[in-house]
């Protein structure tokens, strides 16, 4: 990752919380420590961060959200091949006229850029992903009512009278924060409340997940793995995840990761 684009992630992260350290940038950008340490420092200099033991904080501290998990503004960048090279295998499964619905979240969002030619029945929770999908393709696009969260673009809300039990879909495509052999992981009760709703709207449950979401564990369940109809991953999942996945009875989609993003995008767009 390029210097200039680890500044951005370096400056959103302190944006959004305040404080963070030093080894949440250098996963953010999978760049070493000592890389992200010198990036710190030259953004000390600059007086755009402050420099505290073992991170940064923020020159002016913002307001913190009320949801946990990354910013969407944050993780939006990282891993952006495979988030990519994911998305696009997602929307292959899809047909002419289809329902789907499509959680809130980084790699959900890439499907946007492989929707332009279709004329699908979209329901999102996704704030994002319903402005692009409005501006920039001819899907009918539905949206539950709700409060919206700036730093994750998600509409959510509490009452069961949002439109949500009014949607019916052939497949759910949703993120995580994690996949283990207890099942599908989330970071945050209102965001399981919301994919636990729409989840009931749906014939099928595909999750979209990077290999790096196999090393990762979250104190919340989402679902057991017997729910889930599909997983798409990148091409750097492990053997063990892989038969993790298969012995659950799941099918396991490996996407090759797009190496060429902006020509992609640029063809898409």
């Amino acid at each position: 990752m390029h210097e200039r684009e680890r500044h951005r992630i370096i400056l959103s992260a302190v944006q959004e919380k305040s404080v963070v350290t030093i080894q949440d940038i250098s996963e953010l950008t999978e760049a070493s420590e000592a890389t992200i340490r010198r990036d710190i420092a030259a953004l000390h200099v600059q007086g755009k961060i402050r420099r505290v033991r073992g991170g940064a904080e923020a020159v002016h501290p913002p307001q913190l959200g009320n949801l946990a998990g990354r910013p969407f503004r944050v993780s939006e960048s990282v891993n952006i091949d495979k988030k990519r090279s994911i998305a696009r295998a997602a929307v292959d499964l899809c047909d002419p006229g289809d329902a789907i619905i499509i959680n809130g979240g980084t790699t959900t969002f890439q499907m946007v850029h492989f929707m332009a030619a279709h004329r699908m029945q979209v329901m999102t929770n996704s704030f994002a992903i319903a402005e692009h999908l409005v501006k920039h393709s001819k899907n009918t696009v539905t949206v539950p009512g709700g409060v919206i969260y700036r730093e994750q673009s998600l509409i959510l809300s509490p009452f069961d009278n949002d439109a949500i039990r009014n949607f019916y879909a052939r497949r759910f495509f949703i993120g995580a924060q994690g996949v283990g052999p207890l099942g599908i992981m989330e970071a945050d009760a209102q965001i399981i409340q919301s994919e636990q709703k729409l989840m009931h709207q749906a014939d099928e449950l595909v999750v979209m997940v990077d290999s790096s979401k196999f090393n990762r564990r979250s104190s919340l369940i989402l679902c057991p793995l017997d729910r889930v109809s599909t997983v798409i991953t990148d091409d750097g999942i492990s053997e063990e995840a892989g038969r993790m996945i298969e012995d659950a009875g799941i099918k396991l989609v490996v996407a090759s990761t797009i190496s060429q993003v902006k020509e992609d995008s640029s063809s898409v767009a």
